[in-house]
């Protein structure tokens, strides 16, 4: 049998690994909420990674590089939102373009951090509590990222639910015409909630460079972004579920690397991909199932208003 220490790391492992999930993905739902389908979280979160590697590395302070992680999506979500918001452009073909153009740019910011290495973010110990057998580490010896994550987490599913903001937004993404009529502006909220998704992307590519791998690899988002634009439709764009979803797939990432530990003789490749095949059987069931509510119903749809 395992013992409290190996599942108390397992569990550690599990909370640190779902935090960039979470971050990335909260980013996403409200944008899609607000009617925008945006494809470049991946290159949104690598770029984060690179540009808050390169400053902290430079700087020493590892909160610069997270302000500049965040920056950077933002930046690079302004971009996106040109194209699809404001140029009406179609939002897949400018999504996937900006993912490209973002591992690009990661590439040629990281290419002079390749085998350096910084002390990685600290994590919280708080006496008689950090100690706790099996939940002690999990919940109360974790980075900064994983409590804002927390805090994210709260914020949003209150705004959304409980707020004016959150009911223009809503409305935005449900029937952007009749928002209009109404006298809000579309694509301004749009981009907004763009900003928010690219700044949550660069925050959760902090995560990866600063605390959860401390140093720089060209791949290390290793598809992140695309499993975070999966989770908003697992999570029925709902919050909540996204905390449950978030989890749930870091806990398969950590799972594949402690069975290949094991040893018990199944293919390292098989087991490497198992977080993306639990992603794709997860949209089908949910596909299957119909459940919960269904997309915004002016998700992708770009507005043009009369001119």
């Amino acid at each position: 049998m395992l013992d409290a220490a190996i599942i108390g790391a397992v569990l550690a492992s599990v909370v640190a690994a779902a935090t960039t999930l979470l971050l990335a993905s909260l980013g996403e739902l409200v944008a899609e909420r607000a009617g925008t389908l945006n494809l470049g979280v991946e290159g949104m979160m690598i770029v984060g990674a690179a540009v808050g590697y390169a400053t902290a590395y430079g700087s020493g302070s590892l909160l610069l590089g997270t302000v500049a992680a965040v920056l950077a999506g933002m930046a690079l979500s302004l971009v996106f939102a040109g194209l699809a918001i404001w140029l009406a452009t179609n939002q897949v073909a400018s999504g996937l373009a900006t993912t490209i153009l973002g591992l690009g740019l990661a590439g040629l910011i990281g290419a002079g951090f390749v085998g350096t290495q910084l002390d990685g973010a600290p994590q919280l110990h708080i006496a008689g509590l950090t100690e706790l057998p099996v939940v002690g580490k999990a919940l109360f010896g974790q980075d900064a990222f994983v409590y804002v994550s927390f805090l994210l987490l709260a914020a949003v599913a209150y705004t959304l639910a409980r707020t004016r903001i959150g009911l223009v937004l809503r409305a935005v993404g449900e029937n952007h015409a009749a928002a209009h009529a109404l006298g809000h502006p579309v694509r301004g909220i749009r981009t907004l909630a763009v900003m928010f998704g690219g700044a949550c992307a660069g925050l959760a590519g902090a995560h990866l460079s600063l605390a959860y791998t401390p140093f720089w690899a060209s791949d290390m988002t290793a598809g992140r972004g695309w499993i975070a634009l999966a989770l908003v439709v697992f999570s029925a764009w709902r919050p909540l579920w996204l905390l449950a979803g978030a989890y749930l797939f870091g806990a398969v990432s950590i799972l594949q690397l402690h069975v290949q530990g094991f040893g018990l003789g199944i293919p390292s490749q098989f087991l490497s991909a198992l977080p993306y095949l639990a992603t794709i059987i997860a949209l089908v069931v949910i596909s299957a199932l119909k459940h919960g509510r269904g997309a915004p119903a002016s998700l992708g749809v770009p507005f043009v208003p009369d001119r």
